[in-house]
């Protein structure tokens, strides 16, 4: 994903809520299926970190790699995630071929 791509997403995060946490367990299961599930339905979410706050780089990349997404950004406590839904019909978030190149 390039800089411009990761921008955009960044963007429209901005106006996102957060819909998953992690709490005292980390990124348990639990965790994880929520974050998947999210995916599936939003494309891109925010995760806030209530513990494990000086980590939130280093697990928000473990959680992106088990879950096949992206790691857009970390800002402060708050990762962004982004994952693409294969079938088209099920997209919600179209990036622009400005962006994209």
């Amino acid at each position: 994903m390039n800089s411009s791509t990761r921008n955009y997403l960044r963007k429209i995060a901005h106006h996102i809520n957060i819909s998953v946490m992690v709490g005292k367990q980390g990124a348990d299961e639990r965790v994880l299926k929520a974050l998947d599930e999210s995916l599936k339905s939003h494309e891109l979410v925010k995760v806030r970190f209530q513990n494990f706050k000086d980590e939130t780089r280093p697990i928000g990349e473990k959680m992106a790699l088990a879950l096949k997404a992206t790691l857009v950004a970390t800002v402060g406590h708050v990762a962004i995630f982004y994952r693409r839904n294969e079938d088209e019909k099920d997209r919600v978030i179209f990036i622009p071929r400005s962006v994209l190149e």
